[in-house]
């Protein structure tokens, strides 16, 4: 049985960030959006992607990023996947992926079936798709607000497309998650932190453990 690939997301320290690679995590996330409360500079990201190196895939939160932004990301912090949470259109994922040379994660943000009318499009473009709550009228943050959305919004979404579930997961929730929807991957931010922006060290360990005893019924890898 093949386990969920679970990517931690919005690590700010070196002790999260060895915490997550510990548990044998094979993708980290690094925030880059000012409003955030895990914004990191790309200075501090890159001394964070050096230190993982090639011990997991390395991931990068953006918003609507202009091309100086990732032209600057891809010299300095060199990720594997630049993750999309803005209102990005189809022709802009793909001039992205084009731009970049890497592989680009995009953001639908899900609170009604109406939502999921976005996903086709997306999918045809993208590497990977993250399933997340639509943000509260009023928020700063697209993301990372620890609300969850209707998962039966997404009884029979075929669990062969490479989607990450995320939006509200914690250690307590994780497993009817997976029993529910078999999703490819899990994405979590604030539900391992003790407050926002900072990550605890005993709730990445509890969703891990989490992740470990639910029922994992056999996934496909994604086409893409």
């Amino acid at each position: 049985m093949r386990q969920p690939h679970i990517k931690i997301c919005g690590l700010t320290s070196l002790e999260a960030v060895e915490a997550v690679l510990a548990r044998g995590g094979p993708e980290v996330g690094f925030v880059h959006f000012a409003k955030s409360p895990r914004h990191l500079s790309l200075d501090r990201m890159a001394a964070l992607r050096a230190a993982v190196g090639s011990r997991a895939g390395v991931a990068v939160v953006t918003v609507d990023p202009d091309d100086d932004l990732l032209d600057a990301l891809v010299a300095t912090v060199r990720p594997d996947t630049i993750q999309l949470h803005g209102h990005e259109t189809t022709d802009r994922v793909r001039d992205v992926a084009a731009r970049t040379g890497l592989a680009v994660m995009k953001a639908v943000s899900i609170r009604t079936h109406d939502d999921l009318a976005a996903i086709p499009a997306y999918s045809a473009v993208a590497d990977r798709l993250l399933l997340d709550a639509k943000a509260p009228e009023g928020a700063d943050l697209p993301g990372g607000n620890g609300q969850t959305f209707d998962w039966s919004l997404l009884s029979g979404f075929s669990p062969d497309t490479p989607y990450m579930l995320s939006g509200g997961l914690t250690a307590d929730n994780v497993g009817q998650a997976m029993a529910r929807l078999h999703p490819y991957g899990l994405d979590v931010s604030s539900g391992v932190e003790s407050s926002p922006g900072v990550k605890d060290i005993g709730r990445i360990d509890a969703f891990f453990d989490a992740v470990a005893a639910a029922p994992q019924p056999e996934r496909s890898s994604p086409a893409r």
